[in-house]
């Protein structure tokens, strides 16, 4: 069974790609892969490393929303986003400490490097910018392609990281409700995203900590495709919660992931890389209880012992999932690793973790104020 399961997915992995590459070539014919544009992903990395993820597309014209915007405005951006044309075996460069880095885009567009300093980085600002630059692509094209990459790079004395979910976590998508998904993900935009109440006091708090640096990184570990990137991202600028890499997922076919859920093993992979990058910080985890969230933290406790402080799950009110999240909680409580804490509003996620030294107690008004400010607002 399972070489036959290995068979049909090679055939139709040969199949995509090939249906690939006539629609590539049909379009170049066409001239329809024009302008070209560098898609650079917020990522991460140490003193010693920096790992740049980016993305080779045509340029749909997809607008920065607007409160304005219209539905149908939405909607037919959200259809740019996932109906891109990538570029495949374009070479892009980044130039840094006088060192000269090449890659070239996989059949899907997307390009990784990995480069190693010849000094370690000066730790002066959280962030670091390195500009990516197209220089050949199958497409002719005229102009300069140029894009800035922003990689961080945590400062040696952040009190802790957060990795944080974001549907149903930080803004209401109804994840549990396909129907209530696809509405909210297809008609709105960052400004009609709603946030959850006090979500961004508290996290600017967790990035305060108790130093007063405002230093402590945020990471963001998402099953929702890099299509939507720039409308995440976007999403947190306007709200002003605190910027991190998004760690998202292709939803492209995969010999990895194809006819099964990828939903816990790629958010898993990617917790466990930040623990393993960054052995000496240890972290929080955020989550929320319409999917696996519960479980997928508590393989990364018990894994990874001593490194994870506090877990904080939002309960979306759905009577089976929060049952289940009790249970995992009083496993680890048997344990005695880590607290699993259920909530239902921001403020009392603030109040364990004022209670447990993670963030100062002053914060809990301000976290307070806001979510009754945000409560005003849905009203």
């Amino acid at each position: 069974m399972k070489d036959i399961k290995k068979a049909a997915v090679k055939t139709v992995l040969k199949a995509e790609e090939k249906f690939d590459t006539l629609t590539f070539k049909l379009k170049r014919r066409l001239n329809l892969l024009k302008p070209l544009q560098i898609v650079t992903y917020r990522s991460y990395g140490t003193p010693n490393r920096l790992y740049v993820k980016g993305r080779v597309l045509v340029d749909k014209g997809i607008t920065v929303s607007e409160e304005q915007d219209t539905l149908w405005e939405n909607l037919l951006n959200m259809y740019r986003r996932f109906e891109s044309d990538e570029i495949p075996n374009a070479r892009v460069q980044l130039q840094f400490q006088g060192e000269t880095y090449e890659v070239t885009t996989d059949v899907e567009g997307y390009f990784v490097l990995n480069i190693e300093p010849k000094k370690p980085l000066v730790l002066d600002d959280i962030w670091h910018s390195i500009d990516i630059k197209l220089i050949d692509a199958p497409v002719k094209f005229d102009e300069d392609i140029v894009e800035p990459a922003y990689v961080l790079v945590p400062p040696p004395d952040a009190e802790y990281g957060i990795i944080s979910d974001i549907d149903d976590t930080i803004v209401r998508t109804g994840a549990t409700s396909l129907l209530q998904t696809g509405r909210n993900v297809l008609l709105n935009n960052a400004h009609s995203r709603i946030p959850f109440h006090g979500v961004s006091s508290f996290y600017r708090s967790l990035q305060l900590g108790r130093n007063g640096k405002h230093n402590n990184p945020f990471f963001y570990v998402s099953s929702s495709p890099w299509n939507t990137y720039d409308l995440l991202y976007h999403f947190l600028e306007l709200n002003e919660i605190p910027q991190g890499p998004l760690l998202l997922r292709d939803f492209g076919i995969d010999d990895k992931k194809f006819l099964a859920s990828d939903h816990m093993g790629h958010k898993y992979k990617e917790i466990e890389n930040l623990l393993i990058t960054y052995p000496k910080l240890n972290f929080i985890l955020i989550g929320d209880s319409g999917q696996q969230d519960a479980a997928i933290y508590s393989e990364v406790v018990k894994n990874y012992p001593g490194r994870i402080m506090a877990v904080y799950i939002r309960d979306v009110n759905i009577e089976k999932h929060s049952r289940k999240v009790v249970q995992i909680s009083d496993e680890l409580k048997v344990g005695g690793e880590v607290e699993m804490v259920l909530v239902k509003q921001t403020l009392e996620a603030a109040k364990h973790a004022a209670d447990n030294g993670f963030i100062f107690t002053e914060e809990l008004p301000v976290i307070k104020t806001t979510t009754e400010q945000d409560e005003e607002g849905d009203a």
